[in-house]
């Protein structure tokens, strides 16, 4: 797994968390940072994840608003945390991150939804992410 892919992880974990626990996700990123000090080996994941957490906690409502107006016939709040999570993650990357491709985002998020979220997840994400990728 590369070393985005990993950072991608941990982002998805911090953002998931904050989402079901109901704290704002600076709290999770200031915990995270905190044990990133005493986990260098975790070092290379730790940079690009905290840049996307930072990237979807300045840009959540443009983001937001995004995938709702690509989710036809879902709410937020009527998504999976897990697929709420992976879509703020990828919509960032499409929309604010020109290092990453469309399609890498887009891949990499429903590789995630795949592995961690429902049956129909991925098919979902990935008609989202498509639609957001051709609206640009």
């Amino acid at each position: 797994m590369s070393a985005r892919s990993k950072a991608r992880k941990r982002a998805l974990d911090m953002l998931y968390a904050a989402d079901l626990r109901g704290v704002p996700a600076i709290e999770v990123l200031d915990q995270e940072a905190v044990r990133a000090r005493t986990q260098p080996e975790r070092e290379a994941s730790w940079a690009y994840g905290r840049e996307i957490v930072l990237g979807v906690i300045e840009r959540s409502g443009e983001i937001d608003e995004t995938i709702a107006s690509h989710a036809r016939g879902w709410t937020l709040e009527r998504m999976p945390a897990t697929d709420r999570a992976i879509l703020r993650i990828a919509v960032w990357e499409i929309l604010f991150n020109d290092e990453v491709p469309d399609s890498v985002a887009i891949a990499e998020a429903v590789e995630s939804a795949t592995v961690l979220s429902t049956d129909d997840s991925a098919g979902f994400i990935n008609g989202v992410l498509g639609a957001v990728a051709a609206s640009r």
